[in-house]
């Protein structure tokens, strides 16, 4: 999704130390990312990205993730199914294509089409 994006994650590792990093090294390829290319809206991402962080002491330049997240444990096969379509579906609520395997950012690719998406996926059965 072009505003947030959701994940299934299973790990070993914390999820809180799994996100943390995530979205340090997210945010710093981000930043790097749109100084390198030539866009118009450019300045204006960072400057907004610029404005957030003068609010918080603990951001030097930027911040690109908002805090927090809303994990779930998914331990019913019922319930992981339904959120697995939710992830997929919503895309299509937000109007972006008209079928979930259209949105190439999306494990609904590898899911319910022979194409393949951006990242490596273990399907849940």
């Amino acid at each position: 999704m072009p505003s947030h994006l959701h994940l299934i994650i299973s790990s070993e590792n914390k999820l809180s130390d799994i996100l943390r990093d995530f979205k340090k090294h997210t945010s710093k390829e981000i930043i790097k990312t749109i100084e390198q290319i030539h866009e118009s809206r450019k300045r204006w991402v960072l400057d907004l990205f610029s404005e957030v962080a003068d609010h918080l002491k603990r951001m030097k330049n930027y911040k690109v993730w908002q805090d927090g997240n809303h994990p779930e444990i998914l331990t019913a096969a019922r319930f992981t199914r339904q959120k697995l379509d939710y992830l997929h579906d919503n895309p299509v609520m937000d109007e972006i294509v008209d079928e979930p395997e259209e949105y190439r950012f999306s494990s609904a690719r590898d899911y319910y089409s022979n194409k393949k998406g951006y990242l490596e996926v273990d399907k849940i059965e």
